[in-house]
């Protein structure tokens, strides 16, 4: 069995944004994708809503067809948002304003009596949730805990250390040794963050891990390639 591939939008998000106007419009994108070979579409709707925005949202949301996972921050204005328009999926995911890209994984032990509030809310609806967490087997058994359904891995790190041709190693024992004690609980293995076809590659020798959630690098490379190459590149390394 291949690992899903979820592919992330939001960055052509931010190239219509920049301009202000419709094009490139997510939601197209989405149907794209989707039919080259995406398992699911995700998106993440911050706060301040620098890319995706409410509209595509309830857009993207709108084609049942397509599985959908939100990525948002656990607080009440996106729970509410999340029930109103009901996605596959939701990722709980850390946030701050000053940030430029997602830096690490949730803080599970300071927002605890949040996040389970969150989760539990979820759950009544029928959402699968995933928690967006580093890579170490305490915030995976907090997880378990927490009554998550999955557990998405940070790989900005080691996605780092490859991209620079440094050493890797320990942070693959890392990720394996977190996705074997996570599947022994379980929960259901992601793992997403500043991934390449390189990293990809490598990661996905990883067995436990069902689903990478990628968006930056394919929406760059689809410039140059386009989108159904790009998509369909990923596919054969994922292949099992």
């Amino acid at each position: 069995m291949s690992i899903r591939l979820g592919v992330n939008i939001d960055h052509v998000a931010t190239i219509r944004n920049a301009r202000g106007e419709k094009h490139p419009d997510p939601l197209s994108v989405a149907k794209k994708a989707f039919s080259y070979g995406a398992d699911s579409i995700t998106i993440h709707l911050r706060e301040d809503r620098r890319h995706i925005n409410d509209k595509d949202l309830k857009l993207i949301s709108s084609i049942k067809s397509i599985p959908l996972n939100l990525e948002m921050a656990s607080n009440s204005q996106m729970l509410k948002i999340a029930i109103k328009h009901k996605p596959n999926f939701v990722c709980i995911v850390p946030e701050k304003r000053t940030e430029i890209t997602t830096e690490g994984g949730l803080n599970l032990k300071k927002n605890n009596n949040k996040l389970k509030k969150t989760i539990l809310t979820l759950n009544k609806y029928n959402i699968r949730t995933s928690l967006f967490i580093n890579p170490t087997k305490q915030d995976v058994k907090i997880s378990k805990l927490l009554n998550a359904k999955c557990v998405e891995l940070h790989t900005g790190a080691i996605s780092n250390k490859i991209k620079k041709n440094k050493e890797y190693i320990n942070y693959f024992k890392k990720i394996k040794n977190c996705a074997k004690f996570a599947k022994s609980l379980g929960l259901e293995v992601h793992a997403g963050h500043g991934m390449d076809y390189k990293t990809a590659k490598i990661l996905s020798k990883i067995k436990e891990i069902q689903e990478f959630n990628i968006g930056h690098f394919i929406i760059g490379e689809s410039i140059i390639f386009g989108l159904k190459k790009t998509i369909n590149q990923f596919k054969k390394i994922l292949k099992r």
